[in-house]
């Protein structure tokens, strides 16, 4: 018996197996709006058997992209716009979700294939904002620092994306705490240097991600479920670490969060992290053993015999997989089979599974 290949249930919500895929920004929106692009990319890999499909880093204004052909998520429009995808996704017996986002101070940069580089008002790009006016690097423009009066409408853009999430039929929510963008940046004492309520010790760093999964919370249907990335540490002393991020978990699980997908880094540019193959899966492991929540395990894990360990030695509920998919959109199909699995194939591709 595989434990990969097992489902899990989450609420009222029955994953088919324990594969997952993360949210990959594409780049390839035109004002937000999903296409065929992001049918075709995101179809396929529920073609290919994961049980979760997420759709990348969506932003829940137009100034909380990372960049201008990022995925949206701030009107009926967008909901509409995202039916056909999310229609298709559970024709193929796979779970779509999204992910929601705003970006902070590395908001307003070109696509990754383009250099990456932060986009001037000329360039079509905007002035990013922050809990603290400091930049995410030297070639990175200052931040405006966010009001409290900002506070309060970026609380209600996510709960307002969430409900047209909703509408547009999706099905798993993830908050995006992660990987230096703004949620993040509240929690991390190297980018939070506030002296109101939001900044200075851990409570109050962490009291708008806070207010954002309880305010989502109640927004979503109490049957679905609501995950939230984190990243577990900055690699950086004095930074956002491991025990911040249990205390973290902690309070998100009291709040009704339901699994954690456990990231690391991208809070700054030179951080010193020592990636390799399931590098960050003893993140997953100590949140799923001293917060007592579910767990989904990150970050180079590519071989089938390497998920199944994860999954069965109980150092994560799910593994959630990128670059892999992006190389391999079949990839449970064909890991099924290295784990001596026999699983459904799509009936059109039935003359190619393996016997």
């Amino acid at each position: 018996m595989s434990k990969l290949f097992s489902p899990l249930r989450v609420r009222e919500i029955e994953f088919r197996n324990r594969i997952f895929v993360s949210p990959m920004c594409q780049y390839s929106s035109d004002d937000g709006m999903p296409n065929d692009w992001h049918l075709v990319h995101l179809g396929s890999r529920a073609v290919g058997g994961a049980a979760l499909v997420m759709v990348e880093a969506s932003a829940v204004s137009p100034e909380g992209r990372i960049s201008p052909h990022d995925s949206g998520m701030w009107s009926d429009d967008y909901a509409l716009a995202f039916q056909r995808i999310t229609r298709f996704i559970k024709s193929q017996g796979a779970v779509p979700g999204i992910q929601l986002a705003h970006a902070g101070r590395k908001a307003s940069t070109d696509a990754p294939w383009r250099g990456g580089k932060p986009l001037i008002p000329e360039e079509g790009g905007w002035q990013p904002m922050a809990p603290s006016p400091i930049p995410f690097d030297d070639a990175s423009p200052m931040p405006r620092e966010v009001t409290q009066e900002d506070l309060e409408e970026i609380l209600s853009q996510f709960t307002a994306a969430a409900r047209w999430s909703l509408d547009a039929g999706f099905e798993v929510l993830e908050i995006h705490m992660a990987h230096g963008y703004l949620l993040h940046e509240f929690l991390s004492p190297l980018s939070n240097h506030r002296t109101d309520e939001y900044g200075g010790p851990l409570e109050n760093r962490m009291r708008l991600p806070l207010r954002v999964a309880e305010a989502l919370r109640q927004t979503w249907p109490a049957h679905l479920p609501l995950f939230v990335r984190i990243s577990c540490t900055d690699w950086v002393e004095g930074g956002w670490d491991l025990t911040q991020s249990i205390a973290l978990c902690r309070r998100l699980k009291t709040l009704g969060v339901d699994l954690i997908d456990c990231s690391s880094g991208a809070l700054l540019p030179h951080a010193k992290i020592p990636a390799g193959p399931g590098f960050q899966v003893p993140f997953a492991a100590a949140v799923r053993q001293e917060a007592q929540i579910a767990t989904g395990a990150v970050g180079f894990v590519t071989e089938p015999v390497q998920a199944e360990q994860i999954i069965a030695t109980d150092q994560a509920d799910a593994i959630l997989m990128a670059r892999e998919f992006l190389r391999q959109p079949y990839w449970p199909l064909h890991a099924a089979k290295a784990l001596n699995v026999d699983i459904p194939w799509p009936s059109q591709y039935l003359l190619a599974k393996p016997r």
